[in-house]
């Protein structure tokens, strides 16, 4: 069975989100479940910032009670290394943490390494994404074309792990009308997910829960639902 999808808006590897990972971890059906840390959208903050998103899950998970394996790729060329793709090959679980998306996206897309996440997810992995990483498990993502205005977006295909969708993670951080603006750019038939940090969806097969502390924010063009923990909708 294709594995378990789960997207956080923000805050990954804190202590609010232990109980949440603990549950995910329960999913995989292991006692000791082999986690793969893909630490690669924080390469673009520096090589300090790189090692401590993979340290900073190797603790939160070893703490867990998983075994845990950083996947240290920087870049594209890397990302085409055979050792890197068996490692999530082996994988129960892979775990995305946040930082430049595009960085992440040009990782996966159409590597050894894109392609060891997608063939661990079909053999039922779970895959995890955190704010950049959730973005680039949708189907579609966007990009800025300026650094601060959302006028015009420039919209790229995801890994379509959530397909007909888009997400927005750390939707709780910026002013609703700028985007309630950016969802009107949207491809037509897009689904947009605003996430919250600290809050989660998890499903597959287009069912999905809401976990956490705060909502998630669903829009189907001009039409806008909430939803709340415990909650399930459909894309």
């Amino acid at each position: 069975m294709v594995g378990l999808v789960a997207l956080v808006g923000a805050g990954e590897f804190l202590p609010a989100m232990a109980e949440f990972d603990l549950g995910l971890l329960a999913t995989t059906g292991r006692r000791r479940p082999r986690v793969a840390i893909i630490p690669s959208a924080a390469y673009p903050a520096g090589e300090d910032a790189f090692q401590r998103s993979a340290a900073m899950g190797i603790e939160h998970f070893s703490a867990l009670g998983a075994e845990v394996e950083p996947v240290l790729v920087r870049d594209r060329a890397a990302a085409d290394d055979p050792a890197h793709a068996q490692a999530v090959g082996e994988a129960d679980f892979v775990y995305l943490p946040g930082g430049r998306q595009e960085h992440l996206a040009a990782v996966l897309d159409e590597t050894l390494l894109g392609a060891a996440v997608a063939e661990a997810h079909r053999r039922g992995a779970v895959v995890v994404g955190c704010a950049a990483g959730a973005a680039v498990l949708a189907e579609r993502r966007f990009e800025f074309r300026r650094r601060i205005l959302p006028w015009p977006l420039r919209w790229r295909a995801g890994l379509a792990f959530v397909p007909g969708a888009a997400i927005i993670p750390r939707y709780d951080a910026r002013p609703e009308p700028l985007l309630a603006l950016m969802v009107l750019q949207a491809p037509r038939g897009s689904v947009v997910v605003g996430l919250d940090d600290g809050t989660a969806v998890v499903g597959r097969d287009g069912s999905w829960q809401v976990h956490g502390r705060a909502r998630v924010t669903v829009w189907r063009g001009r039409r806008r639902e909430r939803f709340r923990a415990g909650e399930a909708f459909r894309i």
